[in-house]
């Protein structure tokens, strides 16, 4: 694994955090001390970001098994504190299962697009399987107009280049 300071300044997995928790949740990753434990109070106090954006992200971020946290009960009050903590560690694993997804997402696709001839309305772009088309005697249901056969090859070639590209990547070649 890539030290946590160096995969922080990679573009992708920045654009992956930047999907994940917006500007200021990747501001807070920025500013997120890299030792100890902290509340959410004192994350917010320390980075100058508002409380809920802290609690979103730290949340999000929770849930990705990027950040953990500990919670302490005081004694005297009975209040709950979370003392949180970055979990970066985990990042390849976290990537690595977002981009089988992904994968899983995109190879469906191909496989649909493989085994489905389509139609097309010329007029509104609406596209069809044959099977639908056919139930409507190849006339658009959105705008009456006749639909003509539409090659898909291109699109499934993308498809295909877009799966192994992930593949590979993966090391599932």
């Amino acid at each position: 694994m890539v030290a946590v300071e160096d995969a922080l300044k990679n573009d992708a997995v920045r654009a992956y955090l930047f999907r994940l928790v917006g500007e200021e949740g990747l501001d807070l990753i920025d500013k997120f001390p890299l030792e100890g434990e902290y509340s959410d109070e004192d994350l917010a106090e320390r980075t100058g970001i508002n409380l809920n954006s802290v609690r979103h992200t730290l949340y999000t971020l929770y849930g990705k098994r990027l950040a953990e946290y500990r919670r302490i009960k005081n004694a005297e009050t009975g209040w709950l504190t979370y003392l949180w903590v970055m979990k970066f560690e985990n990042l390849d694993a976290t990537l690595s299962e977002e981009m089988d997804d992904i994968l899983e997402i995109l190879k469906a696709r191909e496989d649909y697009e493989l085994l489905n001839d389509f139609y097309i309305c010329n007029k509104c772009g609406l596209r069809y399987t044959f099977d639908e088309a056919m139930a409507r005697d190849f006339i658009c249901i959105n705008c009456d107009e006749k639909m003509d056969h539409f090659d898909n090859d291109l699109l499934a070639e993308a498809l295909k280049r877009r799966v192994d590209a992930i593949k590979e990547n993966l090391g599932k070649v």
